[in-house]
């Protein structure tokens, strides 16, 4: 995986799809062969201020902290990209989701773990 910017974090997908975020720059999706597939910019045409943790739930969708836009955004396969947080997020840098829909989102400014009970209520 040669080529990113600034590689920051990685998540690895139910399906084997590595997600890759860039300091100020894209997350990058691999396949189960790390062969490129796409960039979720290209995918979405969503923006990222910096991106920063990255996760990717039981379905296959990733999750991405934003640090610069001060947000949590989920990208779904088949939708449009939905901000699930953005309210009292000021540096959110790590971000993981856990089986029964819950989100946690690591708030570095504040020293928080912030635990949202079911995400998919938040979409």
């Amino acid at each position: 995986m040669l080529g990113l910017e600034g590689p920051c974090w990685v998540g690895l997908g139910p399906d084997g799809v590595l997600s890759v975020s860039e300091e100020f720059g894209d997350v990058w999706l691999f396949g189960s062969a790390r062969q490129p597939l796409c960039s979720l910019e290209d995918l979405a045409g969503h923006h990222f201020g910096s991106p920063a943790g990255v996760c990717t739930d039981a379905a296959g969708s990733v999750i991405v902290a934003d640090e610069q836009r001060h947000q949590v955004t989920l990208f779904p396969w088949a939708r449009a990209p939905i901000c699930l947080v953005s309210e009292r997020l000021r540096w959110p840098l790590g971000v993981a989701c856990a089986p029964q829909a819950q989100l946690m989102v690591a708030d570095a400014e504040d020293g928080y773990i912030k635990l949202y009970q079911s995400y998919l209520e938040l979409a």
